[in-house]
């Protein structure tokens, strides 16, 4: 006997005997193997059968990735044949849908209708997981082309398989040995291994695809319908195969009306600091000149502007003639706006700029500090508001948070407290007192002292002067030169290159002088790149660092009237407009002594020194001067005995007298009543000019 006599093989299966109407199994052996039987084996129960009922999953991807109907036809085919002969499909589920998404949302849309797929649909996956748990399905086993067709990621891929395992249903592949006896270690060693890879393709494909939009974006081509304000400027397809072919590539450029509005709202913004309700109230009032932006779908167009639409304009960087991709996470966060860090953007301006670059990023950094607060000076809705105040929203604590205001004992107050949300902010926190408040009066007096002194006094030039020579400006002339410098060295570099990459195209790739050329080109490249990141540094460094105004900014204050000015009398509505016009930013720079200075700052537009001016000269013509104050005091005590006019001013623990004149008694009243004491008053104010 030899040793292969020896070796037991496992017997074929018993028949199945039939008396009657009752089948009747004839006990023994049942043929499987060691592996089939054993717990981590394949459920063999239904296998067993006769005829094995099989359930085919199938998924494609969105039409414009391929063609569904022909892709289904196909899978289905590939299907029945790696079957065994036994095994019959009785059910289809697919899906026309992306790979990638989240199982929770597969199976939910309805793309299959519009393509006449022949093939009757009994669901999606989310039927077929959910007909798997039932204790009456109509399958035993799932089949698929290749596991990627069930997911393109491998966590959804082991969801829905250890899903079917729980329900006792194999999952099987047709591009996969379909093998009940075999290790089942082996099998999943390569079903892991091929959803690897199937991951790994779809991550691979996805990255190059990318890199090839930055790639676009980076050479100042736009992707998308165009923004507001801009329109698409059509350019042949730089590869000429595809340029054969018609396929092209856009640029912007500035679409007539639309361009001037943007420019004109960020204007608006920047200069005059209006809020998006007041800009788009300006912007509705002449909507021929001022056209509202049109959506993609007709029926949510509203032909008239909202603040959702002019804020969306101010924020968009495409404005600074730069382009920019990556802003929105459209695909994985539903449109959700992404970290700037995460911006690409193109290394230098690619369009026409419709508003500056310097100015963009002023907005952006105005917008978190304006935030919460109303452009206009009206009483706010709340119930228990009883006043406003003048400078709301214009007096900042130096720990960058608004100066609130508060009124108490009939005197006007702007306090900022320490917040417990500071806390994570060590350096306000432990520096900042408890309360840090000046009084209204006290700000207005320093404010009109400023502008009197800087702004519309005879002296102002004088002033402006003195202060200019205080100012080193020798760090800022030298990086200004050095700017000048870094630009003609980045063209000189760009020009060489041109020239190595010209000789390079034209000579053989094995000839030492074009590697050489090669290498010659990456050592321009590397010097190109530090020179331009040295400019960018010499831009942030001139954007923080304070400079001297020109001449033509010092000619601006010609353009002003000479005015005087005493806010104290003043109405609060006139000085209001006056201090939007001037874009007045008041800032205490000092909270940890409790000093009062104040850093006061207004800006003068050259455009709007019209505007300054009007506003700055009827805001003096609503003041009462001394002479009409004092005639109207005198009307008062006509006929009465005469009593010299004296106004008070009241502080909290005592009174002191804020003007006091004297002026002849009124007609009428005897020179007894008061007549010497008004002659007393008169020397006096006399001998005080």
């Amino acid at each position: 006997m030899s040793i292969e006599d020896d070796l037991i093989v496992n017997p074929p299966a018993p028949a199945i005997e039939r008396r009657g109407m009752n089948p009747i199994p004839i006990s023994g052996p049942s043929g499987l193997s060691d592996y089939a039987v054993s717990p981590l084996g394949v459920s063999t129960t239904a296998l067993m059968r006769d005829e094995v009922r099989v359930a085919f999953l199938g998924r494609t991807s969105t039409e414009d990735q391929q063609d569904p109907r022909q892709s289904l036809v196909r899978q289905l085919g590939n299907c029945k044949t790696a079957l065994p002969e036994s095994w019959v499909i009785v059910a289809h589920f697919y899906d026309v849908e992306s790979g990638r998404m989240e199982l929770d949302q597969r199976g939910r849309k309805e793309n299959y209708e519009r393509f006449d797929i022949p093939i009757a649909r009994d669901g999606g996956i989310a039927d077929l997981l959910s007909d798997a748990e039932q204790p009456a399905r109509g399958f035993d086993v799932v089949i698929c082309e290749s596991i990627s067709r069930v997911a393109r990621r491998a966590f959804e891929g082991l969801t829905v398989e250890r899903a079917l395992e729980r329900a006792d249903v194999p999952l099987f592949a047709s591009n996969e040995p379909i093998t009940l006896s075999g290790s089942r270690a082996q099998r999943v060693l390569q079903r892991r291994i091929n959803q690897s890879i199937a991951e790994y393709e779809v991550l691979n494909t996805l990255e190059q695809s990318w890199g090839g939009l930055c790639t676009h974006v980076r050479e100042g081509y736009n992707i998308g319908k165009p923004p507001y304000g801009y329109k698409a400027k059509v350019l042949p397809h730089p590869n000429p195969t595809k340029a054969e072919k018609g396929h092209t590539k856009s640029r912007l450029e500035p679409d007539g009306l639309r361009a001037e509005t943007v420019t004109q709202a960020a204007n608006w913004r920047y200069h005059e600091g209006l809020g998006y309700d007041t800009i788009v109230d300006r912007l509705n009032a002449d909507l021929k000149r001022y056209p509202p932006p049109q959506p993609t779908g007709s029926t949510r167009a509203r032909n008239a502007w909202s603040k959702s639409s002019v804020a969306d304009i101010l924020r968009n960087p495409k404005y600074t003639g730069y382009q920019v991709f990556n802003r929105r996470a459209m695909r994985s966060k539903h449109g959700k706006v992404n970290d700037p860090i995460k911006w690409v953007w193109s290394a230098k301006p690619v369009h026409e700029p419709l508003i500056p670059k310097w100015m963009y990023d002023e907005l952006n950094a105005r917008r978190q500090a304006r935030r919460g607060s109303r452009h206009d000076n009206e009483l706010n809705v709340h119930p228990e508001t009883l006043r406003t105040y003048v400078l709301r929203g214009m007096f900042f604590c130096r720990c960058g948070r608004r100066m609130l205001g508060n009124h108490r004992h009939n005197i006007a107050y702007y306090k900022c407290g320490l917040k417990k949300n500071n806390r994570g902010r060590p350096d306000i926190y432990q520096t900042h007192p408890r309360m840090a408040q000046l009084r209204e009066a006290s700000l207005l007096d320093a404010i009109a002292q400023f502008l009197s002194d800087r702004v519309f006094g005879p002296e102002r030039h004088t002033i402006l002067a003195a202060d200019l020579e205080g100012i080193d400006d020798h760090a800022a002339k030298h990086r200004a030169a050095e700017r000048e410098r870094l630009d003609r060295v980045i063209t000189d570099l760009g020009r060489r290159q041109a020239s190595v990459l010209r000789q390079a195209q034209t000579g053989d790739p094995d000839d030492p002088f074009t590697q050489g050329l090669r290498t010659t080109y990456n050592e321009l490249e590397a010097q190109k790149r530090a020179a331009i990141a040295a400019a960018a540094d010499l831009d942030a460094a001139a954007t923080n660092e304070r400079s001297k105004p020109g001449e033509d900014d010092i000619a601006l204050l010609d353009a002003l009237p000479y005015l005087t000015f005493n806010l104290a009398e003043a109405p609060q509505e006139q000085l209001r407009t006056l201090f939007e016009t001037l874009q007045l930013r008041v800032h205490l720079t000092d909270v940890t002594d409790h000093s009062d200075e104040v850093h006061i700052e207004i800006r003068l537009p050259a455009d709007d020194l019209p505007q300054i001016t009007a506003q700055a000269e009827r805001t003096g013509q609503a003041m009462p001067t001394t002479k009409e104050r004092l005639l109207g005091e005198q009307a008062f005590f006509a006929g009465l005995l005469y009593v010299p006019p004296t106004r008070f001013i009241q502080h909290p623990h005592e009174a002191k007298p804020l003007v006091s004149c004297g002026f002849p008694p009124p007609p009428g009243v005897s020179d007894r009543v008061g007549g010497g004491e008004a002659a007393r008053h008169e020397r006096q104010l006399a001998g005080r000019r």
